[in-house]
C-alpha cells in the first residue's frame, strides 16, 4: 500500500459569527479603557466597525445598543437624555472578564475560605476520623463506624447490644480562617506617561483581585483604596470608573492607610495587595509635600522600605503587582519585597495572562 500527502488549495477559516457576543467582549474592554465613559466606548467601537467590518446588513451597531439596554448592561442618563451609562450588571462583568483574562490559569477550588492546617469545630468536614471528646457535638458522631467499633470491641449475644463511649468516633472539621485584604491602587501620571497606558492593566488587575475575593473567599474582607499625592479610600464599585490624576506617587500614604484600615479588622490573617508601576516619589511633609520625580530619591525609598519591614514586624504580606518591564522600578520591588518578605507579580503592558511570580519568604520563582 503506498504511503503518501495529498495536497489542495488552502481554504482560510469561516471569520467568527458576527452579533451580540462578538460586539459586547469588544465593548467591555473598550469601556475600562475610557474609564467606564460608554458613549467613548460606543465611538470607537463604530471606528472598529469601519476598519474590519464587525457588523453586517443583518445586525448593525443600532441593533447592538439596543440589545446592551435591553440585557441591562447600559441605561440612559436620567440628567443628560441620549447619554448613556453603565449599570451595576455591567461593572460585575468587567471585573468577572478581568478575572478570566488574569487569573484564568488558576485551577478552580470550592468556595469557602483560605484553608489551615488546624483540626477542630470548624465549618467543613475533613476525611479524618478520632475518637470521641467531651464536648463533641452529636452532629459530629459518625454512626456506622461507631457501630462496627462496639460490635468488634463487645460482639453481639442475643438481642443485646453494648455501645459505650469508647466505642464512638467522630469526623474531624477543618478550620477556616478569615483574612482582610486592602487592594492599593496607584492613580499617579507615572500610570499614563510617555505615552503608556499602565491604568488600563491596573485597573484589570484591581477588578481581577477583588472579583477572585469575593468569588473564592466570600467570608473575607475587602478593602480598596487608591494612592497619588495622598490615599483615599473607595469602593469595589468604583473600579472601572478608575482614572489617573495629577499626582505624584505616594505609596508611604498607601501603606499607612492600609495598616490603618487592617487594625480595626480582628480577622486572624491581614494582607495587602499594591498595583502600581513600582515608583515612589512623594511624601507628606505638615501641610505640603515632597517631591522628587527624577529617579528613585533615597529619602522617599527608605520610608517606603521602612513601612516594608514595619508591615512584616505585624505580620501583614504585601503582594506587589508591578505593571512595567523597567528594570531599575523592577529593582526596587525586588527590593521592597524582599524587606517584607512578600511576593510579587511582574507583568509587562501586553499580555496580563502572562505574570512572573516572585514569593521571596519561600525563595520561589514560576511563571503563570
Amino acid at each position: 500500500m503506498a504511503v503518501g500527502f495529498r495536497f489542495r488549495d488552502f481554504v482560510p477559516e469561516d471569520q467568527p459569527e458576527k452579533g451580540f457576543e462578538s460586539l459586547f467582549k469588544l465593548f467591555m474592554q473598550l469601556v475600562t479603557i475610557t474609564s467606564g465613559d460608554v458613549g467613548e466606548a460606543l465611538q470607537w467601537l463604530n471606528e472598529l466597525d469601519k476598519q474590519y467590518g464587525l457588523t453586517d446588513d443583518n445586525y448593525g451597531m443600532g441593533n447592538f445598543i439596543d440589545d446592551l439596554k435591553k440585557k441591562g448592561y447600559i441605561d440612559e442618563n436620567e440628567q443628560e437624555k441620549g447619554e448613556f451609562k453603565i449599570t451595576p450588571k455591567t461593572e460585575q462583568g468587567i471585573r468577572k472578564s478581568a478575572l478570566e483574562e488574569i487569573f484564568g490559569k488558576l485551577k478552580k477550588s470550592s468556595t469557602g475560605n483560605h484553608r489551615t492546617p488546624h483540626t477542630g469545630q470548624g465549618d467543613e468536614q475533613s476525611t479524618d476520623l478520632r475518637e470521641f471528646r467531651f464536648g463533641d457535638s452529636l452532629e459530629s458522631i459518625q454512626m456506622t463506624e461507631s457501630i462496627r467499633n462496639a460490635q468488634l470491641n463487645h460482639g453481639m449475644e442475643g438481642d443485646n447490644f453494648m455501645l459505650t463511649e469508647g466505642d464512638l468516633e467522630v469526623r474531624e472539621n477543618e478550620h477556616k480562617s478569615q483574612t482582610s485584604t486592602v487592594l492599593m491602587i496607584d492613580i499617579s501620571h507615572s500610570m499614563i506617561l510617555y505615552g503608556e497606558d499602565r491604568i488600563t492593566p491596573a485597573k484589570k488587575v484591581a477588578m481581577a483581585l477583588a472579583e477572585l475575593v469575593k468569588q473564592k473567599y466570600p467570608k473575607d474582607f475587602l478593602d480598596v483604596i487608591v494612592f497619588g499625592n495622598d490615599a483615599w479610600q473607595i469602593e469595589v464599585k468604583d473600579l472601572p470608573y478608575l482614572q489617573v490624576g495629577p499626582y505624584h506617587t505616594n505609596t508611604v500614604a498607601g501603606l499607612e492607610l492600609a495598616m490603618d484600615l487592617l487594625r480595626k479588622r480582628k480577622t486572624p490573617n491581614k494582607q495587602i495587595f499594591m498595583i502600581t508601576d513600582g515608583k515612589p516619589t512623594c511624601l507628606k511633609e505638615g501641610n505640603g509635600y515632597y517631591k522628587n520625580s527624577f529617579g528613585l530619591d533615597r529619602k522617599v525609598v527608605n520610608k517606603t522600605l521602612n513601612l516594608a519591614a514595619a508591615a512584616r514586624r505585624v505580620k501583614i504580606p504585601i503582594t506587589t503587582f508591578m505593571i512595567t518591564s523597567d528594570p531599575y522600578l523592577q529593582k526596587f520591588v525586588e527590593e521592597f519585597t524582599e524587606v517584607n518578605q512578600g511576593k510579587a507579580y511582574y507583568s509587562g503592558l501586553k499580555g496580563l495572562g502572562h505574570l512572573v511570580f516572585e514569593d521571596y519568604k519561600k525563595n520561589r520563582r514560576k511563571t503563570l
